[in-house]
């Protein structure tokens, strides 16, 4: 266990169907949207250089990266290489929060002018390509605007529960496709949504259809214990992006920043064994980092953040700030690095050392669950 967790003692989870897991399936890959060299060079030399690393996959956050068209013939040559490497693919669409689609124009084209046409059409592509697990996710991040603003989650005009609603209209709309085409269409954990949150919107639109992109890094920045959250979406994850965090206690509150698996606050087979146990065969894609290690706040000191969370726990809460207790004195004994060196840029050198240690943390993981 991670020396994160020696102050004081971790929550208890129940362990006794996790018994036997069949770490062996689990096939551990990478996101394209952070692997060093894949924006420039394509989807087909991003195939090739995962292979040749010995990674087993990729996750493309876009379809589009495939083919700007959604010509077959190009998607359908990516999924064949992929097969003939011995590697999965799975794909995004795009957002399903109506809020946020004028952020995202390429769509509302693809669809005439009607983004939700625009939608089905890159879910029709995937599925007609031969694939069927497709990432979503429901708002954005802000980067430039500091503090809670800079999530959607806090946007003044439209509330986040408004948000919520449209949402869960959009799936309403998107089921029936979904289900003719034997798709799941996965909502990640993203840095705007909580697992509560994201549970019942799959639950009410239906898991035959709808599942969870089970983003291990950013549940932090909704306060929740990494491991609970596992427990909470488990029955419902079909894709996943992994890395690890540091949290730090700051004087805003709590800031986290991106880590490489195994060198965060995250009990790796804690995390892990609820997921294997309800989907041997999950794929875990690792999404790594460019320039900088998105050191994104958690704004605890500010009321209209706590009323923002109906669902968070004070046990929960307690737990993120143990985490980033351990984390502190980890980097004082000189074990991780600390806040001043994660707020440097991320030098060439280590983009893809990120994914490769992280791949390498997992096998190790997964080769002890067995």
């Amino acid at each position: 266990m991670p020396e994160a967790f020696t102050p004081g003692a971790a929550p208890a989870y129940e362990t006794a169907t996790h018994e036997a897991v069949p770490a062996r399936e689990v096939r551990i890959g990478t996101d394209s949207s952070k692997f060093p060299g894949a924006p420039e060079n394509g989807a087909e030399w991003t195939l090739r250089e995962v292979h040749r690393l010995g990674l087993e996959g990729v996750f493309f956050r876009s379809v589009l990266e495939l083919s700007p068209t959604l010509d077959p013939g190009e998607l359908r040559a990516v999924v064949q290489l992929a097969e003939e490497l011995g590697l999965y693919v799975e794909v995004g669409t795009a957002k399903v929060n109506p809020f946020a689609a004028p952020e995202a124009p390429e769509v509302r084209e693809l669809g005439g002018g009607d983004y939700l046409r625009g939608l089905e059409r890159l879910v029709v592509a995937c599925a007609e390509a031969g694939v069927r697990e497709l990432w979503t996710a429901t708002a954005n991040y802000k980067f430039g605007i500091p503090g809670r603003l800079g999530c959607d989650r806090f946007r003044t005009d439209v509330t986040w529960p408004e948000q919520l609603e449209a949402t869960a209209k959009v799936l309403a709309r998107l089921g029936p496709l979904l289900r003719d085409l034997g798709c799941h269409l996965n909502l990640e954990t993203h840095e705007e949504i909580t697992t509560f949150e994201l549970v019942r919107l799959v639950e009410e639109a239906g898991p035959d259809a709808f599942g969870i992109t089970f983003d291990t890094a950013n549940v932090l920045l909704r306060c929740e214990d990494p491991v609970a959250a596992a427990h909470r979406v488990a029955p419902y994850v079909r894709q996943s992006h992994v890395r690890d965090a540091a949290l730090f206690l700051t004087e805003d509150g709590i800031r986290r920043f991106l880590a490489p698996c195994g060198r965060g606050v995250i009990d790796w087979p804690a995390l892990l064994r609820p997921l294997l146990a309800h989907a041997p065969r999950l794929t875990l894609s690792i999404e790594g980092v460019m320039g900088r290690r998105f050191p994104l706040p958690l704004s605890i000191y500010d009321p209209e953040w706590h009323r923002g969370h109906p669902d968070l726990t004070t046990a929960e809460f307690a737990e993120i700030v143990r985490l980033a207790d351990g984390y502190r004195r980890r980097a004082e004994r000189g074990e991780v690095p600390d806040r001043e060196t994660l707020s440097l840029p991320v030098p060439v050198s280590e983009r893809l050392d990120f994914v490769t240690e992280s791949a390498a943390h997992l096998r190790a993981v997964l080769a002890g669950l067995t």
